[in-house]
């Protein structure tokens, strides 16, 4: 595993194909509250890169310019969450989606862990680190833990794609997953204007 930190924004020669991993780490889970602090990516080869945001301003045009680029999948786990961010931080319509928590969601019917640990351990054999799920993201230093942590979030991610797609074609249900994936920024839009805790297709 290799890890690249970036202050700012990523470096003009980091360059990444046709799909990314992508992850936030924030100050909180409310996005009209709590700051975005960083977004780690990985194009899947081993290398995570960390990107450790200005808070003051939020410039970063090459992030910015790959996050929205259409050529390019973003592959997250629970991508609601982070788009939404993504969006009231950077100003971005993230697109186009694969979602690992959606495709386990549509795929694992046998289980309701849906989380990331639980995935990579079921399907990569993989035991993946919480424990710096809750520290400080918006300190001005981070840790050596926390990088190690904000890399391990997107390392599997294309991995994890790989199986689930096998599942999701095999239970005839790639269909439905593309199109709960295509619904995820208007589905962060609506977090974004105050319907986070209501499912608006309810009775």
């Amino acid at each position: 595993m290799a890890i690249h930190y970036h202050s700012g924004d990523l470096p003009a020669d980091v360059l990444f194909d046709d799909s990314i991993a992508v992850d936030t780490e924030t100050m909180g889970l409310n996005p009209s509250r709590d700051a975005l602090c960083v977004v780690q990516l990985s194009a899947g080869d081993g290398e995570a890169h960390i990107v450790q945001l200005d808070r003051d301003t939020y410039d970063c045009p090459k992030l910015r310019n790959l996050l929205a680029d259409p050529s390019v999948t973003k592959i997250f786990h629970y991508a609601r969450f982070d788009v939404a961010f993504l969006c009231r931080y950077l100003g971005v319509q993230v697109a186009p989606i694969y979602c690992t928590k959606i495709a386990s969601r549509l795929a694992r019917t046998y289980t309701d862990r849906h989380g990331l640990k639980d995935l990579c351990k079921e399907l990569l054999n993989i035991d993946l680190s919480k424990q710096q799920q809750s520290s400080d993201w918006g300190a001005e230093t981070l840790s050596e833990a926390q990088l190690s942590y904000a890399a391990a979030d997107v390392l599997h991610l294309h991995k994890l794609r790989a199986k689930l797609d096998v599942m999701l074609v095999r239970e005839d249900r790639m269909a439905h997953a593309a199109a709960a994936f295509a619904f995820v920024p208007a589905r962060a839009q609506l977090d974004l204007a105050g319907w986070a805790d209501q499912d608006i297709f309810a009775h």
